[in-house]
């Protein structure tokens, strides 16, 4: 999944520097067009007042309506903005450039704004705006001038200015600001995580899709993953599946069908032999030992076939099924009920050490199964007057089943290969196990996603356990 990082970074990337460019554009732009807008309405105001000053010709006119407009009470409350007072002054000047009149500073009466670029140019018959600090130091300083001509009799006798300081207009534009960098890092972030969810919503399946192909390589027994409602990566998932399905079977078919043709070379040749024997005159008792010898290899071929079946039933199962709560103290003791009669019949004794009670959830049926497996080969491997201990303790994490004998032990080669198909140590045992009850502990514990072992402890025996997990149900 390094790929998909990456390729999220670097899409991640693109996208913060696009924002960034753009909000770097707009907030730029915008306290340009802000005084842009503003510079439109003053030209209107300039021209309305250089209209009225050409009709009533009144100093005193202009005056009042300025005074009257200080007065005024406002509370306009614009784009969050509170206005509460005008902000915008006009001076008048005649056709020399010369102040007649200044609303906002009286103080100017009689100066000579001719060098003024607004006043120049708008003497001139052309359009007059300046922009011009009050302090060089302070950029915020500045004020905007805008003018227009005041006529009479065609020709241009003087200039009309309005004037309005920038400071005005700016808590406007910090406000937008505002709110075009909000706008813009939610709408960001927004697809951002857009994005990331899609890529998770894509990758996430694919990632679990090469989870399960590798664990199929490994021969590991996994469900088929589940991928969400996304078609193509349920398509997929089902492939995957399907074909694991249809390799595992053709494997199972190979390998049981070359390991039980060779297991039962033996038995049928032993078959074939005192068959043929019984063809030939001998004595009533040897006879018998031939038929019996016959009955018993054809009971163990039965056996074995049973046990294969039960076998490949189990590793062709992709997780546990018929899982349901039971008390497993009661499985052991269940266990040993029907172990007794063998027990007794080779002189042994099986000990139980075991809680109470012990809640658990699995497949009954194949644990128990898997626990009489186990207590037969201890019985099998007893000397006569021995015991098989039966313990079950629960730790933290794992409930672990133990079953122990007295006898000589297994050799490590021999544990090392213990469950394995058709593996069977009896040196001392002229019948000769299956070799599968043990590989078939071993798949019952891994369907309950748990783990067995067998060994020969200090004290002398053998001893197999089966571990099997606390899933938070189960505790």
């Amino acid at each position: 999944m390094r790929l998909t990082r990456v390729t999220l970074f670097f899409i991640v990337l693109i996208l913060g520097l696009g924002f960034f460019r753009l909000i770097d554009y707009l907030l730029q732009d915008l306290e340009f067009q802000t005084l842009q807008a503003t510079e439109e309405s003053m030209v209107d105001t300039a021209n309305i007042l250089a209209g009225y000053v050409e009709t009533e010709g009144s100093l005193a006119g202009l005056s009042e309506i300025f005074d009257n407009s200080y007065n005024r009470d406002i509370e306009a409350l614009i784009f969050k903005q509170l206005k509460t007072n005008v902000g915008l002054n006009a001076y008048l000047t005649d056709d020399k450039g010369i102040i007649l009149f200044d609303s906002g500073d009286p103080k100017n009466i009689g100066e000579d704004f001719s060098r003024f670029r607004d006043i120049r140019l708008t003497l001139a018959g052309k359009y007059g705006a300046r922009s011009s600090r009050t302090d060089e130091n302070d950029k915020n300083s500045s004020v905007m001038f805008v003018g227009a001509p005041v006529h009479k009799d065609g020709n241009i006798v003087g200039c009309l200015s309005v004037y309005k300081a920038q400071a005005d207009v700016l808590p406007f534009v910090q406000e937008r600001r505002r709110d075009i960098i909000f706008a813009t890092i939610f709408i960001g972030s927004g697809i951002i995580i857009l994005i990331g969810a899609v890529f998770i919503w894509l990758f996430r399946p694919i990632g679990q899709l090469t989870d399960y192909a590798r664990s199929i390589t490994r021969g590991e027994r996994r469900s088929k993953p589940a991928v969400g409602l996304g078609r193509e990566a349920n398509t997929l998932a089902n492939a995957l599946h399907a074909m694991r399905e249809s390799l595992e079977d053709r494997t199972h078919s190979d390998k049981y069908i070359q390991t039980l043709t060779h297991e039962l070379k033996s038995p049928l040749a032993a078959i074939q032999g005192a068959a043929e024997l019984m063809d030939e005159d001998m004595p009533a008792a040897d006879r018998a030992h031939f038929l019996e010898n016959i009955c018993n290899q054809t009971a163990r071929c039965e056996r074995m076939i049973h046990r294969l079946l039960e076998l490949s039933s189990l590793e062709a199962q992709t997780h546990l099924e018929h899982s349901h709560g039971f008390d497993i103290v009661a499985l052991c003791k269940k266990s040993i009920g029907q172990m007794t009669a063998l027990a007794e019949a080779n002189d042994v004794t099986i000990k139980p050490d075991l809680p109470k009670r012990l809640p658990y959830k699995g497949n009954e049926l194949l644990l128990g199964s898997a626990l009489n497996h186990l207590l037969e080969n201890a019985i099998h491997f007893s000397p006569k007057k021995g015991k098989v201990l039966l313990h079950l303790e629960n730790h933290e994490t794992e409930i672990i089943l133990t079953v122990q004998d007295q006898g000589e032990g297994i050799p490590e080669f021999a544990a090392e290969r213990a469950f394995e198909r058709f593996f069977s140590y009896r040196p001392d045992d002229e019948t000769k196990g299956n070799g599968l009850g043990l590989a078939f502990v071993r798949e019952i514990a891994n369907l309950h996603l748990g783990r067995v072992n067998i060994f020969t402890p200090e004290q002398g025996g053998t001893c197999a356990f089966i571990a099997l997990p606390l899933i938070p149900e189960n505790r």
